[in-house]
């Protein structure tokens, strides 16, 4: 960060215990992104900012889950790996899991903390469910909660995989949004882009079908990751980004590291 950026927020995990929480920014890569072709899934710059948007916190040891299929607590079936304490438990039937959450999390006033699964990360079998918490005022922690889609299976999180991902949102900001629907022809100039940037997409469609062409060489038009219209124009946002940078959880004293 440089020496001219605002002083950021204040996102604070607590330890209980003295035991830490494993958390860390949530990286760019996912494994199934790497085994695409050419790596081209990440040509999608939406995909990109949101696998980094927000922190990842991770399972402090591996553990086998598995849903018999029957409402009750014990239809969850958790096996901890030798050695260790699972770091599930079944709290409330209806093939859900819960991990605890060890550490006190505090937002800035006014900003709650979305909590859900691990983004763009797809778990066979299971699903991640999503809170949104008042972390400026609680005074105790939560849980990440996961669902079974489908009973009679036995799935691993390893340690250190991520099973929840935390970002700071404000609270009330969506309510203060006025939600319209509009003609695209009542925007002219919105209407005649979009037009330019069809028939471009189509061309370029087109073309990645002719061996030798440009569109086969470039392999994707980049306009939306550059902030450019069909034309070249820069008319994406002045804060128009391709990457998000998030500082890494520091205890006093330490200093973050360098080039972050």
């Amino acid at each position: 960060m440089s020496e001219t950026d605002e002083t950021p927020l204040t996102l604070t995990a607590y330890a209980i215990d003295g035991t830490a929480l494993n958390i860390r920014p949530a990286p760019v890569e996912r494994d199934w992104m790497e085994a695409t072709p050419q790596r081209y899934a990440y040509r999608c710059l939406p995909l990109n900012i949101a696998n980094a948007h927000g922190w990842e916190i991770l399972c402090p040891s591996g553990v086998a889950v598995g849903w018999t299929g029957g409402p009750g607590l014990e239809a969850v079936v958790i096996q901890a790996d030798p050695g260790t304490t699972a770091p599930v438990i079944s709290h409330f039937g209806q093939g859900i899991f819960t991990f605890h959450i060890h550490g006190l999390i505090r937002t800035p006033p006014g900003h709650d903390l979305w909590v859900q699964g691990p983004v763009n990360r797809p778990k066979d079998g299971v699903y991640a469910l999503t809170g949104v918490v008042e972390t400026d005022w609680m005074p105790f922690t939560f849980t990440m909660n996961w669902m079974f889609t489908r009973p009679g299976m036995l799935l691993r999180f390893e340690k250190d995989e991520p099973f929840c991902h935390i970002f700071p949102v404000r609270r009330g900001e969506l309510e203060a949004f006025r939600p319209e629907l509009r003609d695209l022809a009542e925007n002219p100039e919105l209407k005649a882009d979009f037009e330019t940037w069809s028939q471009s997409r189509n061309g370029f469609n087109a073309d990645l079908k002719q061996p030798g062409s440009q569109a086969q060489k470039s392999g994707w038009q980049k306009t939306y990751y550059k902030g450019v219209d069909a034309q070249g124009r820069a008319v994406g946002a002045q804060d128009h980004r391709t990457r998000v940078r998030l500082r890494p959880f520091l205890r006093s004293g330490e200093t973050e590291p360098k080039g972050e």
